[in-house]
This record gives structure tokens, C-alpha cells and sequence, in this order.
């Protein structure tokens, strides 16, 4: 087992004053300074194994994040509108998540990250009128842009 002085200023002191002594005497009054060298390297951890089949890998949560630029003279009805939508898509059944995020770098600017089940849990989303609000806010020249991107769900809390 490799070695190194934890106490370096201690072990030195010592080493100095018994340089000419027997190494053999030298060693037991040593080893309160000395310590393993792994005892203060990162502990290796292991995590669970999780495997997935292909049927397990279709239960993962879908994710929809969307950006959307909303127009700045818009921003008061969308935010009463998009609080609406938030609020009721939680009580849908398959709604893991809604959260509406507000950009620090452009005020109007937010995005939308939304978790459901499965993709009966959208399907069911899309049909919701606060749902329909939104469809029609973007309609009726609200938003400068909005994109959606799908994800599936992998490490989440």
C-alpha cells in the first residue's frame, strides 16, 4: 500500500532530527503521520444499474419545451393567459409538469417546459380549451415566434 505523509510539517520535523537514526526505529514513530494515499482521492461510486427493454424505453416521459417571443404590447393578455393554461394543464391527468419560464436576457421572451406521461396525456392536452388559448393567442399575431421541440424523458428528478 502506497503511503504519504498527511501531516507533511510534523513528519518532516521528525525525519530531520532522526535522518541518521535506523529507518527500523524511525517507522513506528511515523506512523501516526502517515496515512493511505487513496484516503483522500474521490470515493468511486456506483450507480444502480438500469437497463431498458424496448417496452420500457416507450413508458419514458415525453417532454415538450417550447420558446416563444411574445409581442411586447401583447404581454399583459398572455400572461394572463398563459398562467390559465399552466395552472389547469397541471390538473390534467398525465401532466407531470408545466413550467413557464421567463428569459432574463429578453423580458418577453419565455419558455415552456412541459412533462406528460405518455403521448395520450398530449393528445388529451391538445383537446383542453386553455390549451385552445394558446392556439389561438399565437393566431391572432401574440407571439413574434414560438417553436416546440419534443424530448423524451431520461435522467429526471
Amino acid at each position: 500500500m502506497m503511503l504519504m505523509f498527511c501531516h507533511t510539517r510534523h513528519a518532516a520535523h521528525h525525519l530531520r532530527r532522526l535522518h541518521s537514526t535506523d529507518p527500523m526505529k524511525i517507522a513506528p514513530l511515523l506512523l501516526p503521520f502517515l496515512t493511505p494515499a487513496n484516503a483522500f482521492a474521490p470515493q468511486k461510486t456506483t450507480l444502480p444499474s438500469r437497463s431498458f427493454s424496448s417496452s420500457s424505453l416507450l413508458d419514458m416521459p415525453i417532454c415538450i419545451l417550447v420558446e416563444a417571443e411574445i409581442k411586447e404590447d401583447r404581454m399583459e393578455e398572455f400572461l394572463e393567459m398563459i398562467e390559465k393554461n399552466a395552472v389547469a394543464s397541471r390538473q390534467e391527468p398525465g401532466c407531470i409538469r408545466f413550467d413557464v419560464l421567463q428569459s432574463e436576457d429578453a423580458p418577453n421572451k419565455f419558455f415552456f417546459y412541459e412533462v406528460y406521461q405518455d403521448a395520450d396525456a398530449i393528445a388529451h392536452h391538445k383537446t383542453q380549451p386553455h390549451y385552445l388559448a394558446w392556439g389561438d393567442f399565437k393566431e391572432s399575431g401574440g407571439t413574434v415566434s414560438s417553436v416546440s421541440k419534443k424530448a423524451s424523458g431520461k435522467f429526471m428528478t
